[in-house]
């Protein structure tokens, strides 16, 4: 009897949402790149790579469009890549564009990766390559209108802190260009955002990659990296101060109970207000050794709730208008008990995207993927983000 009732509730669902134009008359669609995210320890054989793999100086791990073997997948686990994308049939036609060439962000995740290793062998600092990659970030981004953040980094173990770097680079730039700022103030704001954790050179890697709780006195320890960043930048005649400023102050806190000075409110300066936001919100997404990332919904959430309390509130607001809360590609769970993926944003609607059904509430798979429009669907909301399956 229940399943009678379902049949008729989702016949009349079609009735009156319909297909969108999105849609083929087979429910499948066409002329699409196939893309979503999925755990590495849910890959099996002959599923399709949907995204370059590379490795931390830029190099082809594994090229899109291959299928899966097992020795690939165990490369994977080996090193320390908790996720990447797949194309398949219930992905089909989400394409996930980066807001910035795979080329550009490969760069800059390499110039703070030689930037510091050299600053680790004793050597000054070059920041020749750092203010090439800032300028190619700048231009590119400032080409895009309206720009949204969709796809999110993958980023293995050993990667994490350079590619950290470059996305805390991006997420603070289109930051910035929402707050009106000019080329010159954008590549200001880059380098100190690009350069924010090079302190961390200074640190001993046992604590920077301790998956157990950290001591009050290894917390010291890792405290200092600000201090130890700010006197590595500021000894370089092409860094400007303000640029330096955000190594030292990228942890200081809007009321005052941050570090290392203390400072509050506008007392801290826009650029370090800015990274410090961008710094959170990318760490709190990414895969790390003693947990795995958090969902963007949960992450904007958090940020909000800090805004004036830990947070500049008109920064986070100005951020998040770029991040897509259900990214292109996740996988959720409505209030109807089936299963669907994100296929699209409205960008004034964050919490309303349109998306693909999937599975029924009893976990069978449609024949024919309906999508639909939250915006037109009150009486429907998103209960859970899932993992995969």
């Amino acid at each position: 009897m229940i399943k009678i009732v379902f049949f008729a509730t989702y016949e009349l669902r079609k009735m009156f949402y319909g297909k969108t134009d999105r849609q083929a008359t087979n429910g499948f669609l066409f002329g699409g790149m196939m893309m979503r995210r999925i755990s590495v320890e849910r890959l099996n054989e002959d599923m399709v790579l949907a995204r370059t793999l590379f490795s931390i100086d830029g190099n082809i791990l594994l090229n899109a469009g291959i299928k899966l073997k097992e020795s690939y997948i165990s490369k994977f686990k080996e090193l320390g890549i908790a996720e990447i994308y797949i194309d398949d049939k219930i992905s089909s036609d989400i394409v996930i564009e980066d807001i910035i060439k795979d080329e550009t962000r490969f760069e800059a995740r390499v110039a703070v990766k030689k930037a510091m290793d050299g600053v680790m062998n004793g050597n000054n600092l070059d920041v020749k390559p750092i203010r090439n990659v800032v300028g190619k970030i700048v231009e590119e981004l400032m080409t895009i209108q309206d720009a949204m953040i969709n796809l999110q980094d993958i980023k293995s173990l050993d990667s994490y802190t350079f590619s950290h770097s470059a996305n805390v680079c991006v997420l603070s730039a289109v930051t910035g260009i929402s707050m009106g700022y000019d080329a010159y103030n954008l590549k200001e704001l880059c380098m100190g955002a690009l350069l924010h954790d090079i302190g961390k050179t200074k640190i001993p890697n046992a604590i920077l990659n301790k998956v157990a709780p950290l001591t009050t006195e290894e917390f010291n320890i890792i405290k200092k990296h600000s201090r130890y960043g700010y006197d590595i930048l500021k000894q370089s005649m092409e860094v400007s101060a303000y640029s330096s400023y955000v190594a030292l102050t990228h942890h200081e806190k809007y009321n005052g109970e941050g570090y290392p000075l203390g400072l509050k409110g506008k007392a801290i300066h826009e650029f370090s207000r800015i990274v410090s936001v961008a710094d959170v919100y990318d760490a709190m997404t990414s895969n790390r050794v003693y947990r795995r990332r958090i969902n963007i919904s949960e992450v904007v959430e958090y940020l909000v709730s800090l805004g004036d309390h830990h947070f500049d509130y008109e920064i986070v607001r100005k951020m998040i208008e770029h991040i897509s809360v259900f990214p292109l590609g996740s996988l959720i769970m409505i209030s109807t008990g089936e299963t669907a993926i994100v296929v699209d944003n409205n960008k004034k609607y964050p919490n309303r995207p349109v998306i693909r059904l999937i599975k029924d509430p009893y976990g069978v798979e449609y024949k024919n993927f309906d999508e639909i429009d939250l915006t037109s669907c009150n009486n429907i909301t998103i209960t859970e983000v899932l993992g995969d399956f």
